[in-house]
C-alpha cells in the first residue's frame, strides 16, 4: 500500500462501521502512507494511526450509554447532543487515554478535514504542520450543526467537515494519491435528499452566509462525489469497502447492541474483501 491513500466518510455512530474495517487493517499491519477523513472518519482514523488496537470500540461502544456521551440531557444542559467536552477532553485524556506520542511518531500522513463558517469552504489541517492540536481539529471536524457549537481554532470559525467535503477523495488525489482506497458508511445506492429545513439553517447560521448556502448544497455536493466516486472505482483508481445494504444503525445511534453488530459487520467485510483489495492494489 505505499503508494495508495486511505479516504475515510463521516457519520456520526455509522463510523464504527469504520472502526470494523480499520480494526482488520491494524491486525493485518495494513496502514498507507497518507490518510485522510472527515468527522467520524477521521476520529476513528485517529485510534487506527496511533496503533492502539481496540480502543475505537471502547471508546464508541462500551461508552456510548453514558449520558455524559450523548444525550438529550447534553442538549438542553451545553446546547450539545454529543458531549463534546466529554469525548474530546475527558475520554482520550483520562478515561480511554490516547498515545499522542505513538500518533505523532507514526510514519503516516493524516490530513482532517473541517468547514469554515465564514467561507463555507473546506479547511484541511495536517498532521504535519508544526501548530496541529489532533484532538481539537478532531472536535471541529465532528461539530455538526444545530447539536454542537463551533469550534474556534487557527482564526477560524468551524464545524463538521463532512458538510462541505463529505468523502475528500479529489482532495487524496490533489495530495498525489491517484488511487486510494475507500471506506464508506452508507450503501452504494444511497442519495442525499434536499435540506427541508432551509428556514431553520438560516435562522441558525444567517451571519454566516457562505455557510448558509453550502448547507442548502449540501445533497448536491454529496451526491457529485458519490457519482465521482462510482466512476473512479469503476476506472480502477478507487476500492470502495461499504456495507452491502441501507443500515439500520442511524447518526445519534445509542444502542450497543447494535453498534457492535455494525463493527463486526465492518470486520467482516474488510476480510471477505482483502484478496479483491490485495489484487487490486498490486495491479
Amino acid at each position: 500500500m505505499e503508494s495508495i491513500g486511505l479516504v475515510l466518510e463521516g457519520g456520526g455512530m455509522r463510523g464504527v462501521y469504520t472502526a470494523g474495517v480499520l480494526e482488520f487493517f491494524s491486525e493485518q499491519n495494513i496502514y498507507f502512507p497518507y490518510t485522510i477523513g472527515v468527522s467520524a472518519g477521521a476520529c476513528m482514523a485517529a485510534s487506527y494511526l496511533s496503533k492502539q488496537k481496540g480502543r475505537n470500540k471502547v471508546v464508541n461502544i462500551d461508552w456510548v450509554k453514558d449520558p455524559r456521551y450523548i444525550s438529550w440531557r447534553n442538549l438542553l444542559k451545553n446546547g450539545q447532543l454529543f458531549g463534546m467536552d466529554f469525548i474530546f477532553d475527558e475520554i482520550p485524556n483520562s478515561l480511554v487515554p490516547f498515545d499522542h506520542q505513538a500518533f505523532l511518531e507514526s510514519q503516516e500522513e493524516f490530513v482532517i478535514g473541517t468547514t469554515d463558517c465564514a467561507t463555507g469552504e473546506t479547511v484541511y489541517y495536517n498532521k504535519s504542520e508544526s501548530e496541529f492540536d489532533l484532538l481539537k481539529v478532531l472536535r471541529a471536524s465532528s461539530s455538526l450543526p444545530f447539536i454542537a457549537p463551533i469550534v474556534e481554532y487557527g482564526g477560524k470559525r468551524l464545524l463538521d467537515g463532512g458538510i462541505s467535503d463529505p468523502i475528500p477523495l479529489r482532495k487524496a488525489e490533489r495530495d498525489g494519491y491517484r488511487r486510494n482506497v475507500l471506506i464508506l458508511t452508507r450503501n452504494e445506492e444511497y442519495r442525499k435528499s434536499r435540506n427541508r429545513f432551509s428556514w431553520l439553517v438560516r435562522r441558525a447560521y444567517g451571519k454566516y452566509p457562505e455557510f448558509v448556502k453550502t448547507m442548502m448544497r449540501r445533497h448536491e455536493i454529496y451526491n457529485d462525489t458519490m457519482a465521482y466516486i462510482l466512476e473512479q472505482e469503476r476506472s480502477g483508481a478507487a476500492f470502495v469497502i461499504r456495507p452491502q445494504q441501507p443500515l439500520t444503525v442511524g447518526r445519534m445511534e445509542r444502542d450497543p447492541e447494535k453498534l457492535h453488530a455494525l463493527y463486526v459487520q465492518g470486520y467482516e467485510d474488510a476480510k471477505r474483501l482483502m484478496p479483491s483489495m490485495t489484487a487490486w492494489a498490486e495491479r
